[in-house]
């Protein structure tokens, strides 16, 4: 077993296989796969959506035990085309193609069988790609629990807890539509065609996320202090997302986890997670037999020992390799 670092994570990696994936619909996918050649493998699912991969994902696998697959899901990332792109048609960017866009990576690998890890987001589309595909999934690992539903709770009902910053969140949008979709109104924002109007709701979209991610008092700023382009291909993504459910029936998740009943996972959730509540993890886990939930006091969506928990989880599962 290799060294962890006091944060948990393995030291850093280069990946020493990569590549462009064609998926269909004019999108090809960035993927690169790290550690192991004979490990265990396991694929790890980005945030957002729109996020797109980050090196810091690798160390959350034993290289030495693990196969690790990374990719940049469609519109994000390295992947083609951006979501940060003047013109961009979002139509072929919905749950159900990355669902298929997961299976034609594994094929295109020659993985059988493997892993999966998600974080925010990912989480979600963990869930719905194993729920599609359960014999495909050896192992989950899902921190930071979100199911794809609730997203009043982020754009409007939050305002409770942080009404400065949300009503500065809300008037980043016309009064005409201040009292309806709050991420539709912003993604019509983030399509106009001044790009100085485009900058200035993906930074105020990416504002309000910083904001609602973590009660707890070192929470550092992340979203709000990244380049420009990243803003706004996140912000793009994920007000395209949301006001369509996230592409998923409301409560889909939680009613077909029977699909997930023999498949063991670790759910690990921060008690600070304010834009995540911990009910949504607790609902998962109290329907789900065989899974474990891990509650961290320390942390909210983001941070704390949060990686330490992670990886406590990924050396457990390594030696069902």
């Amino acid at each position: 077993m290799g060294r962890r670092s006091e944060d948990g994570r393995y030291p850093p990696i280069e990946p020493y296989d990569s590549g462009m994936l064609e998926v269909g619909d004019g999108h090809s996918l960035y993927w690169e796969v790290s550690g192991n050649p004979d490990g265990k493998p396991a694929v790890a699912l980005h945030g957002g959506p729109g996020t797109g991969s980050s090196p810091g994902m690798r160390g959350l696998f034993d290289p030495e035990r693990y196969r690790v697959v990374l990719f940049d899901q469609r519109g994000s990332g390295r992947s083609t085309p951006s979501a940060a792109d003047p013109i961009v048609d979002l139509t072929a960017n919905t749950t159900q193609h990355l669902v298929a866009d997961l299976e034609a990576l594994r094929t295109h690998l020659g993985i059988e069988r493997w892993l999966v890890w998600g974080a925010s987001w990912g989480v979600t589309l963990a869930l719905a790609y194993a729920q599609a595909h359960p014999d495909r999934v050896t192992e989950l690992v899902l921190a930071a629990v979100t199911d794809g539903d609730h997203h009043d709770w982020i754009t409007r009902a939050m305002g409770r807890i942080f009404p400065r910053e949300w009503e500065r969140f809300r008037d980043g949008v016309p009064p005409a539509e201040r009292d309806g979709d709050l991420a539709a109104a912003y993604s019509r924002l983030l399509h106009d065609p001044d790009p100085e109007v485009r900058a200035e709701a993906a930074r105020r979209w990416c504002e309000w996320e910083d904001t609602h991610m973590s009660l707890a008092p070192d929470a550092a700023p992340y979203l709000s202090v990244a380049d420009p382009a990243f803003q706004l291909a996140f912000a793009r993504i994920v007000t395209h997302y949301w006001p369509h459910g996230s592409f998923l029936d409301e409560g889909q998740l939680l009613r077909d986890i029977a699909r997930l009943h023999g498949i063991p996972a670790v759910l690990i959730h921060g008690r600070f997670d304010v834009s995540g509540p911990l009910d949504t993890a607790w609902a998962l886990h109290r329907s789900w037999p065989g899974s474990e939930l891990v509650v961290l006091d320390d942390t909210g969506h983001r941070g704390g020992s949060m990686s330490v928990a992670i990886t406590a989880a990924t050396d457990r599962f390594a030696r069902k390799a």
